[in-house]
């Protein structure tokens, strides 16, 4: 399965969420280079996904830009399909629920 098409399923996926708001990275000549590809905001969160293949690895540039984004407090992980995203999503809003007294907004 190629990267792009994982890539528009979990952008499909982010966009059917309420309250998430994310777009492609285009990385290049266009963009910045290590940049994860889906950057996105969920629930006040600040999230980003480098989407890779089942066989498909990071550069040093996205590991550094990854290890940062976490360092600042974000969520930035590799991912490789949308059940993967849906972990992460949940694991916030786990913590989402904790942070307000255990109540689900």
């Amino acid at each position: 399965m190629l990267e792009k098409y994982i890539t528009n399923k979990i952008l499909k996926y982010l966009r059917s969420l309420e309250y998430c708001y994310c777009f492609k990275e285009y990385g290049g000549s266009y963009g910045s280079s290590g940049i994860p590809d889906i950057i996105c905001c969920y629930h006040g969160y600040f999230v980003a996904f480098e989407v890779k293949t089942a066989k498909g690895r990071t550069t040093a540039l996205q590991d550094v830009s990854i290890r940062n984004i976490n360092k600042a407090g974000g969520r930035a992980v590799v991912v490789r399909s949308v059940d993967e995203v849906k972990a992460v999503l949940e694991e916030l809003d786990t913590k989402r629920s904790i942070a307000i007294g255990g109540k689900k907004i």
